[in-house]
C-alpha cells in the first residue's frame, strides 16, 4: 500500500508541481509500515506529510532518496505518530501514570487523549490505572482500587468510542485522591527482604500452624494460638513473624516522603 501511495503522490509531484519523484529508502519504507500497525490509511498520511514536506524544496536540496533519520525527524513531532510497541507507548503513558501521581487531571486527560487518538489499546489504559489505584492511591482511598476495576470492566462491556468517557472517569478521580506510597513501599521492602532464603525458609510458629489432623494436634501444631475475635478489641499478647527473624514493621503508616522541593 505504501507503494502504491508513493506511485500516486509522484504523479502528482510531476504533473502539479513538476517535481522530482519522492523515493523512501527501504529501510525506511519497513519503519512506516512498523510504526503504521497495520493502519494502511495511517501509513498513506505519514507518506503524504513526508511528501508536504519535501513539496517545497528546490531538486538540488531534495536528497536523492529520503532516508529513515529524514523521516523521523519529519514526523517525530506528528500527532499521527503513536507507535504503539514503541517508544511513543511508553513515554505516553509513563507521563500519564506520572500525571496522575502528580494529582494534575488536566494533563492525565491530555495524555489520555493522545493514547487514544493514538490508537492505543484502551484495556491497557484501564489496566495501567488499576495498578496506579493500589501503586500511588492504596489505603488513603480504597475506593479507588474496585472504581478502576469497573473502569477496565466497561470498555470491556462497552467499547470505544462510548468508552472513553469511563476512562476519563476513572483518570479524574485517581488524579484528585489522596496519595500514599506505604503499600508499594513496603511491599517492596518485603519483597527484597524475604529474597534471602534464611528469612523466606524460616520456620514457622506452630501456634500459627494449621492442625487438621489429630497427628498434627498431638504435634503441638495450632496449641497456643489465641484467636482475637474472643477477646477485648480483639487485642492479644502473641507473636506472628518465626521466631528466628523476629518481629518486623514494613508498614509504618507513612504515606509518602518529608522533602521540600526547591522549586515550589
Amino acid at each position: 500500500m505504501v507503494g502504491r501511495g508513493l506511485v500516486e503522490i509522484n504523479k502528482v509531484r510531476k504533473l502539479v508541481h513538476n517535481t522530482s519523484v519522492l523515493k523512501l529508502s527501504e529501510e525506511g519504507i519497513d519503519w512506516i509500515i512498523s510504526v503504521a500497525d497495520g493502519d494502511g490509511r495511517q501509513a498513506l498520511g505519514f507518506v503524504e506529510m513526508i511528501d508536504i514536506n519535501f513539496t517545497n524544496t528546490t531538486d538540488e536540496n531534495k536528497p536523492e532518496e529520503v532516508t529513515l533519520e529524514d523521516i523521523k525527524g519529519i514526523l517525530k513531532n506528528s500527532p499521527m505518530l503513536y507507535d504503539r510497541v514503541g517508544d511513543a507507548h511508553y513515554d505516553t503513558i509513563s507521563a500519564f501514570h506520572k500525571s496522575v501521581r502528580g494529582s494534575n487531571p488536566d494533563a492525565a486527560m491530555y495524555y489520555l487523549a493522545r493514547m487514544l487518538q493514538g490508537g492505543e489499546d484502551p484495556l491497557y489504559i484501564a489496566r495501567r490505572m488499576i495498578r496506579i489505584a493500589s501503586e500511588d492511591i492504596g489505603v488513603l482511598d480504597d475506593s479507588c482500587l474496585p472504581f478502576a476495576v469497573a473502569a477496565y470492566q466497561a470498555v470491556q462491556m462497552v467499547g470505544l468510542p462510548e468508552a472513553d468517557l469511563a476512562l476519563v472517569h476513572c483518570a479524574v478521580k485517581l488524579s484528585r485522591a489522596p496519595k500514599s506510597v506505604e503499600i508499594y513501599r513496603g511491599w517492596n521492602q518485603m519483597k527484597a527482604w524475604t529474597a534471602n532464603p534464611e528469612i523466606s525458609g524460616a520456620e514457622i510458629p506452630l501456634h500459627l500452624r494449621n492442625a487438621p489432623t489429630k497427628l498434627m494436634s498431638d504435634l503441638g501444631y495450632k496449641k497456643g494460638y489465641k484467636y482475637p475475635p474472643d477477646f477485648k478489641d480483639g487485642k492479644v499478647s502473641t507473636t506472628y513473624f518465626p521466631d528466628s527473624v523476629g518481629e518486623q514493621q514494613f508498614l509504618k503508616g507513612q504515606h509518602l516522603g518529608d522533602a521540600i522541593d526547591p522549586d515550589l
